[in-house]
């Protein structure tokens, strides 16, 4: 069973910077990539940035340039590191990753998700 266990999270001033991390254990299937999605209260959830198995990342132009998805095989975590942090940047933010089986099929695992609020 895949556990994602993310933190890191907390409370910022406007122009500062967090460092979120995400655990990952129980994946048995073909990794595809992990990534970061939040959710801003009233709002849907929405796509952070990206890293796939082959290390190429991906990211939404709300956050180029301010936000950095990395990966650590050794210790099986992904990281966003966040500068230059906004208001608007302030949600919960989630880890998900999508695996495929053996037999094809694609399987999406979440986190429990870690709370950002970054004043103004």
């Amino acid at each position: 069973q895949v556990q994602l266990v993310e933190s890191g999270g907390g409370f910022v001033q406007a122009g500062g910077s967090l460092r979120l991390s995400c655990v990952a254990s129980g994946i048995t299937n073909r990794l595809v990539y992990i990534d970061w999605y939040r959710q801003a209260p009233g709002k849907q959830r929405e796509f952070v940035a990206r890293i796939s198995n082959g290390g190429t990342s991906d990211y939404n132009n709300s956050v180029k340039g301010r936000f950095t998805i990395s990966g650590d095989n050794a210790k099986n975590t992904v990281y966003l590191q966040m500068n230059n942090l906004k208001p608007e940047d302030t949600a919960d933010y989630y880890c998900h990753v999508f695996t495929i089986t053996r037999s094809g099929v694609g399987l999406d695992d979440w986190g429990q998700g870690t709370q950002v609020t970054v004043s103004s």
